[in-house]
């Protein structure tokens, strides 16, 4: 009987790694894009000195998260919309973004996704917060992001502001 147990608790444990593994190498469609949106923060983050050459790697690692086509279209309170088409206006407007703050944390909260009936493509709404050193105030900014699957990734093919009631 003692065998049996033993059998039956082992066969258990090795389910349960298993299903935790598979988790962890198949992630759903939603767990994943929130990840993805935890990278692209931490990406998008830099502190006040960074060297020129961190600039240029944590620029393009930034695009790395997007398609070739990305399309952002931003319109921050009190200034004008801007809109950056493609990787490369992406890499040249974080390069400057990092060269003219001195620094920037930005963290994605209250996420919420939506994935399409194809399971193909999603969008994801979140609240931007961002915090520069030396500022009382934080940035606050409602976006709406499109995803698209490419292969197993999921890339960021377009952002845009949400305007809100203020």
């Amino acid at each position: 009987m003692k065998r049996w147990l033993t059998r039956i608790v082992l066969l258990a444990v090795l389910v349960g790694v298993g299903i935790w593994v598979w988790s962890i190498l198949f992630p759903s469609p939603e767990r994943a894009i929130r990840h993805l949106l935890a990278e692209v923060a931490k990406a998008a983050s830099f502190p006040s000195k960074e060297s020129p050459l961190a600039m240029a790697a944590n620029s393009q690692k930034l695009t790395t998260f997007c398609t070739d086509d990305i399309v952002i279209t931003v319109e921050l309170p009190g200034r004008s919309q801007h809109t950056l088409n493609g990787r490369d206006e992406l890499f040249q407007g974080a390069m400057a973004a990092r060269s003219l703050a001195a620094g920037l944390k930005v963290e994605f909260v209250d996420v919420t996704v939506t994935l399409a009936p194809d399971r193909q493509s999603a969008v994801a709404s979140l609240t931007a917060k961002g915090n520069i050193p030396g500022e009382k105030d934080l940035l606050v900014q409602e976006l709406k992001i499109k995803l698209k699957k490419v292969g197993r990734d999921w890339l960021i093919e377009r952002i845009e502001t949400v305007k809100t009631l203020s």
